[in-house]
């Protein structure tokens, strides 16, 4: 391959639906910030896209939920995602979004580009409709009984329960989210992508000669989905909502919102630059797609498809999917609240943007699923940043000051502490290979090996005895922490920026081409006042946030501006599922480091069940044995603290947060039914 002029990168664009949690910076954002971060200290020309997807389903979902339009959603998340993404050091060089005018013309002109040329398939079939709220319903707005495990809250594309794909007629007993009746088959008629097509032509063997250049996870969920023959793809919906399709015969219909957000990043880039056509358009341009796993057929296959089906464009080269992040022992929900979100961290832990970019490139699902746990992220700040990182640079900072009054001393003979050029070499090679973990342990090496090096050399014993050794040592090791703060970069560039201030050195000073040289200051060169890169996280801050997780993982939102006075209603059929029950708590007992959880014995009349409720703030365990309560009896079981938990006791909060038990009234007989 000829060395690429520029590259062109994208991070998938999150639907403004919903604030960012960690799960989804360690599936895209962050590596991608990193691979754009190091090819910036190259000096590579590279342009770095991104922006809110404001269509689709998932959009009109919340807003009919919350009773807003899908404009009015769209408005509230994009300013909060965009910010999120600046305040953690993201740092695209656009973040868009597709309610743009650009992004409607863009896509409506590459839309009739494809129609014109013939790609389309254009077909009538009866698809799923709503005839009390006269509309088609898209997958989403379709419920029923997953026929794979029984679910009767499967979706129409997938039952979130088994993870089973799944289409709106496998349902069994299928209803509409928006009326609760069974919709009805009627005829519409929409354009299809002919991948079935595009497989025989060109797509398969596009496909399979990636096989040794992309990540096994993302070849081997293509590869599967070519096994089972790729199908026509609709391109278009019936919806109010989204890019209107640009021809006068189809009223009432928007782009699919995966035809449609794709060309966001085509978009962006135009309104960037306008020299968008370079980075789209000529092949010595290295076009690289960061996704997270449940993207990938649509980068890896619909898309590539698109692109050349229009003929004009370049494809990716490159697509480093990454696998999902898993915490605290379950997957993450935002449905659930099971989430940390990244806009509360960073209110929560100010100046901790690193040590959050630490720990998450510690552990990115890079090719297979990871886990994040509050303890993990306690262990890795204490003992690998403050007590690593934090404390080399911190004691030859401070021994400067102290022995050479804050100037970098004179000296003789190797400045390096160890060989560089080998390690960086090998760190440059993972980044390549988008090998994020193994590079920053590389970086890491270095620290603990340079550690090591400081603490036999003793310089704080031998200054009155080997001044001229230790200001020798001295001078290798600040050559070495100035190296360190380039290697640093792309992962902690916060931390980055901070030792550059206590060297003195302005921002751009150094290349990545300067990391291996073994003299980046110059002798006589005056430092800044040592300060403490990172401190250590006590035990209460951290059961703080598992008491936080565990708390509020039933929350309706986990963003305070968009909670109701009210929750929408719902049907009878709805309600008439809860299995309300009174029962009597037999025991009770706190749950070890964590403030707000007992451990209670209950007995609901035909069994006794362990039930694992948030209210030891306000109830001493002694207090409530023999204590009737009402409680939800076919709650799905759920692990909490590592105890299977089976029910929820139901309380009543007032205005200033503090519950009382809603118990049934005289004498009545544990297990009798709450109607």
């Amino acid at each position: 391959m000829n060395t690429p002029k520029r590259y062109l990168v994208t991070a998938a664009l999150p639907y403004a639906n919903g604030p960012l949690h960690i799960g989804h910076i360690a599936g895209a954002y962050l590596p991608a910030d990193i691979y754009v971060r190091y090819l910036r200290l190259k000096g590579e020309d590279v342009k770095f896209i991104c922006g809110s997807d404001e269509h689709g389903i998932p959009i009109t979902l919340r807003a009919k939920n919350e009773g807003k339009t899908p404009q009015q959603v769209v408005d509230f998340y994009h300013p909060l995602i965009k910010k999120t993404f600046e305040r953690f050091g993201i740092s695209f060089d656009i973040y868009y979004r597709t309610s743009d005018k650009l992004h409607y013309e863009t896509a409506s002109e590459f839309f009739l580009t494809l129609n014109k040329k013939g790609e389309f398939i254009r077909e009538e079939s009866e698809q799923f409709y709503d005839e009390e709220a006269k509309q088609f319903l898209a997958d989403r707005y379709i419920e029923g009984i997953c026929p794979n495990c029984g679910n009767d809250k499967a979706y129409g594309d997938q039952c979130e329960k088994c993870g089973k794909s799944l289409s709106p007629s496998d349902l069994i007993n299928p209803r509409s989210t928006l009326s609760g009746k069974p919709p009805v088959k009627k005829k519409t008629t929409h354009w299809f992508l002919p991948l079935d097509k595009y497989q025989k032509e060109w797509l398969g063997k596009w496909i399979e000669s990636k096989k040794e250049v992309w990540k096994p996870n993302v070849y081997g969920q293509c590869k599967s989905w070519l096994d089972q023959g790729l199908q026509p793809r609709a391109v278009t919906r019936d919806l109010d909502w989204g890019v209107p399709v640009p021809l006068p015969d189809a009223k009432g219909k928007v782009l699919y919102v995966w035809f449609d957000a794709p060309i966001g990043y085509i978009s962006a880039t135009k309104a960037l630059t306008r020299d968008w056509e370079k980075y789209w358009k000529d092949k010595s341009t290295r076009l690289i797609h960061f996704i997270g796993k449940d993207n990938i057929v649509f980068h890896c296959i619909i898309f590539p498809a698109m692109l050349k089906a229009e003929g004009s464009f370049i494809l990716p080269e490159n697509i480093p999917a990454n696998e999902f992040l898993n915490l605290e022992g379950n997957k993450l929900s935002t449905s659930r609240n099971w989430a940390i979100w990244l806009h509360e961290y960073l209110d929560e832990f100010p100046g901790k943007e690193d040590v959050l970019r630490y720990v998450l490139c510690s552990i990115m699902p890079e090719t297979k699923d990871s886990e994040f746990t509050w303890k993990d992220f306690q262990a890795r700040n204490n003992n690998e940043l403050v007590a690593t990182l934090g404390n080399y640079v911190n004691r030859v900072l401070v021994l400067t000051h102290k022995h050479c009054n804050g100037l970098v001393p004179e000296a003789n003979g190797e400045a390096a502490v160890g060989t560089l050029q080998d390690a960086v070499k090998n760190i440059e090679a993972l980044l390549d290979e988008f090998r994020f973990r193994d590079a920053l342990t590389g970086v890491f090496d270095i620290v603990r090996s340079a550690n090591k090096s400081l603490t036999d050399a003793e310089p704080w014993k031998k200054f009155k005895s080997d001044e001229a050794g230790v200001r020798q040592t001295l001078f290798a090791h600040l050559q070495l922490i100035a190296s360190l703060s380039v290697l640093i970069e792309p992962f902690l560039p916060f931390t980055s920026a901070r030792i550059r201030k206590m060297l003195n050195i302005a921002e751009s000073t150094f290349t990545w081409r300067d990391a291996a040289s073994q003299q980046l200051l110059n002798a006589g060169h005056r430092l800044d006042a040592a300060e403490f890169l990172f401190e250590k996280i006590e035990n209460d801050i951290i059961r703080k946030q598992i008491d936080k997780l565990y708390g509020n993982a039933s929350a309706a939102s986990p963003v305070a501006e968009t909670k109701q006075n009210g929750k929408p209603p719902i049907s009878y059929d709805e309600f008439s599922k809860m299995d309300l029950r009174v029962g009597k708590i037999l025991s009770a007992e706190k749950v070890q480091n964590a403030d707000k959880l007992l451990k209670l014995q209950v007995d609901i009349g035909y069994e006794k069940r362990t039930i694992v409720s948030g209210i030891a703030q306000f109830f001493k365990p002694e207090e409530i044995i023999g204590k009737k309560v009402s409680l939800v009896a076919n709650l799905a079981p759920k692990k909490i603290k590592g105890i299977e938990s089976h029910g929820m006791i139901l309380m009543a909060e007032d205005a200033e947060g503090k519950l009382t038990f809603v118990s049934p009234a005289g004498e009545i007989k544990e297990g009798s039914e709450i109607r």
